[in-house]
């Protein structure tokens, strides 16, 4: 591998001591430990360039063309600015400026552009390039694609965060099973069985939204969306103040935890802001299966005011998820008697 020079700025400027072998001489034919170096800086799978004070690129190893996209001979003698992004140029001088002082940059993390005009994110370690008088001459750069780690760092605060939020549900849920349970109870004494049957219940209900957080390799079972929603709906079902009417399509694996995840959300908003979060309120579901579309209508009455809100965070997710997987939309309409909800999908998608 050819590297540039430039005012000792190389590879090559290095000086090594001479190599001694077993039997404690010298061997004038052996390789020289500088070719060791370039070998070593050629198949790094990083990318390791050098640059002069100037910021202009002298060396580009095989690394760097497979993480930038540019060869050697497009980027040696160009200004390593080319790689960084417009918002991220006030970054160079300040290192330049920590390079002439003898400051080494460690993990430094930021964004880097390739030739393709594509973005990566990157950990940089820049440390100071001295020729043989110790003078600094420039930097050298070793930079690694942590694209993957930012986007699992990303998903599992993503996780945490829904987590984090169902937890925080489930407490209010089981709240406010309690309290509506025994404000039903015709007699004080059977509260403490009611409760525990809703709880009970309810466990049911979560267990179904959980296989979406589950990896352990089971078939997930098919089912009818009337039998789907009776389960996530039982905690909260008393003196028929929940009615589910109509056609019962079938609910097949794939589709079942998008659904699910999604009726539990608005079981649980009904519970904590809605028609179930008053003695007096009700819940009306209406099943229609017509032109190979399944249309399920959900209705509150009776609770209190209906307030005009978006789909706040989580269940936004939910939704969003619904549309992607099944075709499916979700529009709500607050109207004076209690908010209502239409959800389509296909007929097909919904069962498979």
């Amino acid at each position: 591998m050819a590297h540039t020079d430039a005012g000792g700025l190389t590879l090559r400027a290095m000086r090594y001591a001479p190599t001694l072998f077993t039997d404690g001489s010298d061997q004038p034919d052996a390789p020289d430990p500088r070719d060791w170096l370039a070998g070593i800086i050629e198949g790094s799978d990083d990318a390791i360039i050098s640059k002069d004070l100037d910021g202009v690129i002298r060396s580009w190893n095989g690394g760097a063309t497979r993480l930038f996209g540019y060869t050697p001979e497009e980027a040696v003698g160009r200004p390593v600015t080319m790689l960084i992004p417009e918002d991220r140029l006030d970054e160079e001088p300040r290192i330049l400026a920590g390079i002439r002082a003898g400051e080494r940059f460690e993990h430094f993390e930021t964004v880097r552009r390739r030739k393709d005009g594509t973005l990566v994110d990157i950990s940089l370690t820049i440390s100071p390039i001295r020729n043989r008088h110790g003078a600094i001459v420039g930097a050298s750069k070793i930079a690694r694609d942590i694209t993957e780690r930012r986007m699992a760092q990303e998903q599992q605060q993503l996780l945490l965060g829904e987590m984090h939020h169902r937890v925080k549900n489930l407490f209010a849920l089981a709240t406010a099973i309690v309290s509506f349970s025994v404000r039903s109870a015709r007699d004080p004494a059977e509260a403490p069985q009611i409760i525990q049957a809703r709880l009970a219940a309810l466990a049911r209900a979560h267990d179904i939204t959980m296989t979406a957080w589950r990896d352990d390799g089971r078939e997930k079972s098919a089912t009818d969306l009337q039998s789907l929603l009776q389960i996530i709906l039982e905690p909260y079902q008393s003196a028929d103040r929940i009615v589910v009417s109509g056609d019962n399509p079938p609910v097949g694996p794939r589709a079942l935890t998008n659904l699910a995840l999604l009726l539990h959300e608005l079981a649980t908003n009904a519970a904590k802001y809605g028609a179930l979060s008053t003695p007096v309120g009700f819940l009306n579901l209406q099943i229609v299966v017509a032109a190979d579309v399944v249309r399920l209508l959900w209705r509150e009455q009776g609770g209190p005011v209906a307030e005009t809100r978006g789909a706040a965070g989580f269940g936004s997710r939910l939704e969003q998820g619904l549309a992607v997987a099944l075709g499916a939309r979700v529009t709500r309409d607050w109207q004076a008697t209690g908010l209502a909800i239409t959800i389509e999908a296909p007929a097909e998608k919904l069962a498979s």
